[in-house]
């Protein structure tokens, strides 16, 4: 499930952003270690938050589609904790890291509205975190159509269900399958 922004957290965000910028796929917005200085309020495409293990094995730790905040976890960071790549062609408003700390700060009514998004990303991060827990593609797939209020995604969306979920398109693809074949009894 895709957290998508309150119509009053854009209201205050948007007339604060410098401007928009465009982004190719597989473009880094910023890398880890750079120093936090914007944030990205993403109008199009999907950007991935990226951190790589020892093995250069890449995790992503947020998708975020048009609609929503990109690393708002770094509002109070000095660095970025990890990379974020276009994963399509993107744009994004890009809004000084200084005017949400102040809009924080000193406006009430956008401080609430920030801690409601948090608390939904809270929410959110805490639901892919116990379907990732699962064992099985089936367990996984089951789990994550329950928090969706049991409402599978369209078959154009199915790649990107398997990222969500943790699973490789192909496992995700055997267990539709499986799902839809009638079953054999006696």
């Amino acid at each position: 499930m895709i957290a998508i922004m309150s119509e009053q957290l854009i209201t205050h965000l948007r007339p604060k952003a410098l401007g928009k910028k465009s982004f190719a796929k597989g473009e880094n917005l910023f890398h880890q270690d750079d120093p936090v200085r914007t944030l990205f309020l993403v109008t199009s495409g999907c950007v991935n938050l990226v951190r790589y293990q020892a093995d250069g094995s890449p995790t992503v730790l947020q998708r975020s589609t048009p609609g929503t905040v990109l690393a708002e976890a770094s509002v109070f960071s000095q660095r970025y904790h990890c990379d974020a790549v276009a994963a399509i062609a993107t744009e994004a408003l890009l809004v000084p890291i200084g005017e949400v700390r102040r809009l924080l700060e000193h406006d009430a009514a956008f401080a609430t509205a920030w801690m409601t998004h948090l608390s939904r990303e809270l929410q959110s991060a805490r639901k892919r975190s116990e379907i990732a827990s699962l064992r099985t593609v089936g367990a996984r797939l089951e789990a994550w159509i329950v928090w969706n209020d049991g409402v599978l995604p369209g078959k154009g969306e199915w790649k990107r269900l398997a990222g969500e979920i943790g699973v490789s398109a192909e496992a995700l693809y055997r267990e539709l399958s499986k799902r839809r074949r009638p079953s054999r009894s006696g």
